[in-house]
């Protein structure tokens, strides 16, 4: 049964031959490992000019050596080790690169194969394309060509500011690590054929802010066109700062990249772009900047609940879901708990009003702990997973919603069962890759079951725009009787996920739209602001 995830140790496992590919950007000589072409740092665009949209790179003469990892975008270091901890070897401010795992083919074949393209998690601070977890060539010898991107991070790939939007011939500033994600995604689709893939057949996937990145490509005009299908693993539909506009409880984007100016001592842009950049990203970061995207007219032209109200996101199929376990490791989503039980009814009776009923109903006193942990979770995760489904329902596209629910021993042990991020080791078919800390991933027949399925259902939807895997369940679209994959002790179909719960969160969300003067996002239950009863809203 260890052949289940034999294909997990493809990269690497073998001395490794020279595979050269002629691409429309220029030929690159990436390794054959298995069976599989491995392409690893190709450049995408230009080096970046700091706080410049990302420039196209011109066709390159001779054959560029695609062998090793390009160096992850600039970053906080760790100060200290956790699950998630797993710091990059390099980094730098030359770091729009991408990565591609991709079958053999005969010639006859080329161009034939789905492409998956992946966005790396991190709360836009974080993260790198070669994180080992994301290796992806257990999930292309199953048929696709998988092509994993860096972007810019933190004050780099998001800051926004008066002299910034009055420099660009747009009028816009922030979206810097957006725009590179649709620079790859644009790059994908002018070269992934030379690598077997089909650029009309493009997945969009990621997981976190990954998942985040990609509901901003389903709402971004700019990305129209450059993807077929869209995975969103614990996204989140959280409210986005506006470029020139205070809104929903939040400073103007530019606003706030004149208070970090400010913050850090600079007298004008041209001192910012004079400092060290891992010294500006850590101290920026220190001082309480937050990478966000901004609702800018052009790359976002308004919130994310709006895009899919209107039903003008991507009339794609989508994978849309969240893990049961999410906050047990994000503990900095929950607030401080109560004195007691009766301090927690009453915060919550005095927040949510009217809905103070259904709320407890759902996340009662009598079980606190789990009960705060619940509401961050369904707040941020849970209540987003459906709305996608949901959204994706209405516009006639189909949409797949699920929860993993899936615990093992050395999780369950320490208390984060089906935690944040827990299913990706699932899905790429890399339990032997995780961080450190990770709680390791068990070598059990369930456990490898498990893996089989969640890859066989990822490839099967990126090939098809239909999850299937053998041996499992059909996994229904979410439709008119609300269906849903659990992915527990094995994978289950089942009906009307958390019954009450994402009704309970919509109608705070449209109290808090309807108010102008709340964001939503992690400051839900006792955390929330008064709900006041609105016209319109539940």
């Amino acid at each position: 049964m260890k052949a289940l995830f034999a294909a997990a140790l493809l990269a690497g496992a073998s001395p490794a031959l020279a595979q050269t590919v002629a691409a429309p950007a220029g030929t690159v000589e990436g390794t054959t490992e298995r069976g599989l072409s491995v392409f690893r740092g190709i450049p995408y665009a230009q080096p970046p000019k700091r706080w410049q949209p990302p420039v196209p790179l011109a066709p390159w003469s001779g054959v560029r050596k695609t062998t090793r990892f390009g160096p992850a975008c600039i970053q906080p270091r760790p100060i200290s080790a956790g699950i998630y901890t797993n710091p990059p070897a390099a980094m730098s401010e030359d770091c729009l690169t991408l990565n591609i795992w991709a079958p053999k083919q005969a010639p006859k074949q080329a161009g034939a194969l789905p492409v998956v393209v992946w966005i790396h998690g991190g709360a836009l601070v974080s993260g790198y394309s070669h994180e080992p977890m994301y290796d992806g060539a257990a999930m292309a010898a199953r048929g696709v060509v998988v092509v994993s991107i860096n972007y810019r991070l933190g004050i780099l790939g998001y800051l926004a500011h008066p002299a910034l939007s009055a420099e660009s011939p747009e009028g816009v500033s922030g979206n810097y690590g957006l725009r590179d994600q649709i620079a790859a995604l644009d790059w994908v689709k002018r070269n992934v054929a030379a690598f077997g893939g089909d650029p009309a057949n493009v997945t969009i996937a990621g997981e976190s802010a990954g998942g985040l990145s990609v509901l901003y490509l389903m709402a971004s005009p700019q990305a129209r066109g450059l993807f077929a299908k869209a995975i969103a693993q614990s996204a989140y539909m959280i409210s986005t700062p506006e470029l020139k506009t205070t809104a929903h409880g939040t400073p103007s984007a530019e606003a706030a990249g004149t208070a970090i100016q400010t913050a850090l001592g600079a007298s004008d842009l041209a001192v910012l772009r004079a400092m060290d950049a891992e010294t500006l990203t850590v101290t920026a970061a220190a001082k309480g900047y937050g990478p966000w995207a901004t609702v800018d007219g052009r790359y976002l032209t308004r919130q994310l609940v709006d895009t899919w109200d209107r039903g003008e996101q991507a009339p794609v199929p989508l994978i849309a879901g969240f893990n049961a376990g999410e906050t047990r490791s994000l503990r900095m989503l929950v607030p401080p708990a109560p004195a007691d039980a009766t301090a927690y009814e009453a915060t919550i009776r005095a927040r949510y009003g009217d809905l103070a009923e259904p709320f407890l109903a759902l996340y009662p006193a009598s079980s606190m702990s789990n009960s705060m942990l619940a509401t961050a979770r369904d707040a941020l995760y849970g209540w987003t997973a459906q709305r996608l489904a949901i959204g994706q329902t209405a516009i006639g596209r189909r949409g797949y919603l699920y929860l993993f629910d899936h615990g093992y021993p050395a999780a369950d042990d320490a208390g984060l069962h089906a935690f944040h991020a827990a299913e990706i080791p699932y899905v790429f078919g890399t339990p032997d890759k995780t961080p450190p800390l990770w709680p390791r991933v068990p070598d059990t027949l369930g456990d490898r079951r498990m893996s089989d399925a969640m890859l066989g259902y990822w490839t099967s939807f990126a090939k098809t725009g239909a999850p299937v895997a053998a041996g499992q369940p059909a996994w229904q679209p979410y439709g008119t009787a609300a269906n849903y994959m659990a992915f527990a002790a094995k994978p289950e179909l089942r009906r009307k996920l958390l019954p009450g719960m994402f009704a309970l969160h919509e109608a705070a969300v449209c109290r808090r739209r309807a108010a102008g003067d709340q964001p939503w996002n992690w400051n839900a239950g006792i955390w929330s602001p008064v709900l006041a009863k609105t016209a319109g809203c539940k």
